[in-house]
C-alpha cells in the first residue's frame, strides 16, 4: 500500500442556510458537475484570515469552492424536498468499528476510552505516533432529508481515513500500532461536528476519501452494527493536485492519483460524488477546511 513556511490561517464561514439554498439552486447542475470531474469549482465561499500558525509542508496554492449539489448518487440514495440523504457506501476493510477481523483479531476503536475528540491526528489511549501531513478541518453538518432539512444534533459522527502514506492505523504494515485518524464527534445545536486531521495520501485503485458513520446517539457508537448511513467523503481534486504535487512526504501518492479518476472510482464512479465532495478552501502552507452539508433519513 501504498516544510512549510508559516503563512495565514484560512477558515471557511459556515451557513447552513446558504448551503441548504445551494442544495436546491444547484440541482439543475448536476450534469456540469459531472463533466467537472470533481473539481468543486460551483462558487467561490467566502473566506476570514487571520495571522499565525504554520505546518510542515511548503506550498501556497490558495483554494476556494464549492461542491454542494443534489442529485443521484452510485450509493443507495433517497431524496425528501429539497435535500436528498447521503449515500450509502462501503465501510471498506479498515473500519476497526468491531465488524470486521483482519489477522485473526477484531479491531474496534469506537471503544477506546479517548475516542471521543475533535483533533484525530495522533494515537491515543498507551499508544503513540501523530499522523503526519497537511492539516484539514472537517466540518459536517447534519441534516433530516426526511424532514426538510432540519439540522439533527446529538448525532454521533465516527470519521477515520488513511494517513499520508495511505495506511490505515490499526491494519496497516508500519501503523497497526497507532490508531490516529480515527475520532467520534456529537452533533451541537447546529447539526455540525467538526475534526482537525491531515489530508488524506491516495493510494492505488481508489479516489482520495474519507470514510464515516453516522449514529443517532453517542450511546450507540459502540459497534458500526448500531449506525444509520456509512459514507464517504471524496477529496476535491484541485486540493488533492495542490498537495500531492507539493508536500515530499506525499510522493506516493503522485503516481496513484494520476491513476485514478472519480468516475473510474469503484465508490464515486456512477456520478462523480456529487453529494459527497466538500466545499474546500484553504492552502497547502496555511491548512484546508472542507464542509459538506450530510443528509440522513433519520
Amino acid at each position: 500500500m501504498p516544510s512549510t513556511t508559516p503563512r495565514r490561517h484560512v477558515h471557511l464561514v459556515p451557513s447552513l442556510q446558504r448551503d441548504l439554498q445551494q442544495l436546491a439552486a444547484l440541482s439543475g447542475r448536476r450534469q456540469a458537475l459531472r463533466v467537472a470531474g470533481g473539481l468543486g469549482l460551483g462558487g467561490l465561499l467566502p473566506l476570514v484570515g487571520c495571522g499565525g500558525g504554520g505546518a510542515d509542508q511548503a506550498g501556497s496554492t490558495d483554494i476556494a469552492s464549492a461542491s454542494t449539489s443534489t442529485g443521484s448518487s452510485g450509493g443507495t440514495t433517497t431524496t425528501s424536498g429539497s435535500c436528498s440523504a447521503i449515500p450509502s457506501e462501503t465501510a471498506g476493510p479498515y473500519p476497526a468499528d468491531g465488524t470486521n477481523t483482519a489477522s485473526g483479531g477484531t479491531s474496534n476503536a469506537l471503544t477506546l476510552a479517548s475516542i471521543v475528540r475533535s483533533d484525530i491526528r495522533s494515537s491515543i489511549d498507551g499508544a503513540s505516533g501523530t499522523a503526519a501531513g497537511v492539516p484539514v478541518t472537517v466540518t459536517l453538518t447534519l441534516v433530516n432529508s426526511s424532514a426538510s432539512c432540519a439540522v439533527l444534533s446529538g448525532y454521533a459522527v465516527y470519521l477515520w481515513h488513511c494517513d499520508q502514506q495511505g495506511r490505515y492505523s490499526l491494519y496497516s504494515s508500519g501503523a497497526v500500532d497507532q490508531n490516529y485518524l480515527r475520532g467520534v464527534q456529537v452533533s451541537d445545536a447546529n447539526g455540525q461536528v467538526s475534526f482537525t486531521t491531515i489530508f488524506p495520501g491516495c493510494y492505488s485503485g481508489r479516489w482520495p476519501h474519507m470514510h464515516f458513520e453516522i449514529f443517532r446517539t453517542l450511546a450507540q457508537a459502540t459497534s458500526g452494527n448500531n449506525d444509520i448511513r456509512t459514507s464517504q467523503l471524496a477529496m476535491p481534486a484541485e486540493a488533492c493536485s495542490a498537495v500531492y504535487g507539493s508536500v515530499s512526504g506525499y510522493s506516493a501518492s503522485v503516481a496513484n492519483f494520476a491513476a485514478i479518476s472519480l468516475a473510474s472510482d469503484n465508490v464515486f464512479g456512477n456520478d462523480s460524488a456529487v453529494l459527497q465532495l466538500p466545499s474546500i478552501s484553504g492552502s497547502v502552507s496555511a491548512g484546508f477546511a472542507a464542509n459538506l452539508v450530510v443528509g440522513v433519513a433519520a
